[in-house]
């Protein structure tokens, strides 16, 4: 027999009431976030919006006819990858990837170290496929704090996750890697272009999907950019004469929140959370929303039921009490078990060091991962309905990507179910998982940049 919360758990039913978004709610965040929108986007108001809307430069979109070879970059993390794509159909695309591995000396070392590494791995790569003097453009995709000044020149913010190499932050990381590569006098490549995972989401669902305007990240991070008309977008010089009507806009969205906008809607467990992360009241948004964060939410919540008698009665563990040891995956795992299964639930809190069979406490574990996973998708509802009013379009393809969303067993069905209440008709919509946007979304946008 299926659960009934209210009966079968009413403290933690209550507790869990505060993730609880009414549709009212909802109808005021997209209201809120469509304000904050405008403010990134217009140049008085741009240096304090929280949400930035920044300029990407790409104001082209894919037509289907792109074809020849080209190549992508992509620098996320330790791992960064190299990628041959050919173009040789609307259907055909061929790619030859290689991954390569960056050392903690290299993190930490002297950036022209890592870009010189980066241009070896390039040059062998080129060399393995006989490409290294044909001159082949390419997209770099860098997923690191840039300020973007033009389609193929952004200047680096700030180092995250790990890296902190001297050098880099100030300068334009396009130029430094060019630099790289000419020192090494072996290879003919030009990058072309630089941008980010968002935009190369929005790219490579593009090229199949004509009407695709939105890109979506919702996996450790959260962020979406998407199609504006030229004639918003002030921070751009000569935004009022350009001759191409639009422009991908990457909104930053993570940020959104950071002025209080969000507290009507946050819990004391988002307070929590956000207290002990590495940069407490800033990414509100995605901290209601992103894999970071989703499984520490219901861990704070399970340890306060916990505390008080009413989960997992006379058990505890040290790994319940670890923060983040509870991750976002385990929510996934959790609901996907059949209703009135608990299998998947039974195992993690084995894994946590708690051994259950108790379907009350089992059922009541997913209760929670259900609240918490539906809040974040109801906010992605609210974020993607925005967009879609925002562009006034009657029909679109939203390109979607990240972990969140392509392994919890009910994200794509709660999206649509709550961007029909927002959207009340208005507009017909299509989400489609993103194939490898970082890779031939870099490389797509080399080709329509050349």
């Amino acid at each position: 027999m299926a659960a009934n919360p209210q009966r079968d758990f009413p403290e933690a039913y209550e507790l869990c009431k505060k993730f609880d978004i009414s549709d009212a709610n909802m109808e005021e965040i997209v209201q809120r976030l469509t304000k904050e929108i405008k403010m990134g986007l217009a140049k008085d108001t741009h240096p304090r919006a929280v949400v930035k809307c920044f300029i990407t430069y790409v104001q082209d979109l894919p037509t289907g006819k792109e074809r020849g070879k080209y190549l992508a970059l992509d620098l996320g993390g330790t791992n960064f990858r190299v990628l041959l794509v050919t173009l040789r159909s609307e259907t055909e695309i061929d790619i030859e990837s290689k991954s390569y591995v960056i050392s903690h000396t290299l993190m930490e070392g002297p950036g022209k170290n890592l870009f010189d590494f980066i241009a070896e791995c390039l040059s062998s790569f080129c060399k393995d496929y006989h490409i290294e003097k044909e001159n082949l453009p390419l997209g770099f995709t860098f997923s690191f704090p840039l300020k973007q000044v033009g389609i193929n020149k952004g200047i680096m913010i700030t180092w995250t996750k790990g890296f902190k190499c001297d050098g880099v932050v100030g300068k334009n990381v396009v130029e430094l890697l060019q630099d790289a590569i000419n020192r090494r006098g072996d290879l003919k490549v030009r990058i072309v272009a630089i941008l980010n995972d968002t935009t190369g989401t929005l790219m490579s669902c593009a090229f199949g999907n004509r009407n695709c305007r939105i890109g979506l990240i919702v996996g450790t991070g959260s962020n979406a950019c998407y199609v504006e008309k030229t004639s918003n977008t002030e921070m751009l010089e000569g935004y009022q004469t350009s001759n191409k009507p639009n422009m991908i806009v990457n909104c930053e969205l993570g940020a959104f929140g950071d002025n209080g906008v969000l507290d009507f809607i946050r819990t004391p467990y988002d307070n929590a959370v956000d207290k002990q992360s590495i940069n407490p009241k800033r990414q509100t948004l995605e901290k209601c929303i992103s894999g970071m964060y989703l499984g520490e939410l219901v861990r704070h919540v399970v340890v306060e039921l916990m505390g008080k008698g009413l989960l997992f009665k006379g058990l505890d563990s040290q790994a319940i009490h670890e923060k983040w040891r509870f991750q976002t995956s385990y929510i996934s795992d959790i609901e996907s078990d059949p209703e009135g299964s608990y299998r998947q639930a039974a195992m993690i809190m084995d894994q946590m060091g708690i051994r259950t069979h108790v379907e009350k406490d089992l059922a009541c574990l997913r209760y929670i991962c259900q609240t918490v996973s539906t809040r974040s998708a109801k906010l992605t509802s609210c974020v993607l309905a925005c967009l879609i009013q925002k562009m006034n379009t009657k029909d679109c393809s939203v390109g979607i990507d990240g972990g969140v969303y392509r392994y919890h067993p009910h994200y794509h069905n709660l999206l649509v179910e709550n961007m029909n209440k927002l959207l009340k008709g208005s507009a017909k919509f299509e989400l489609i998982v993103s194939e490898d946007g970082s890779g031939r979304g870099a490389a797509l946008i080399a080709a329509v940049s050349v």
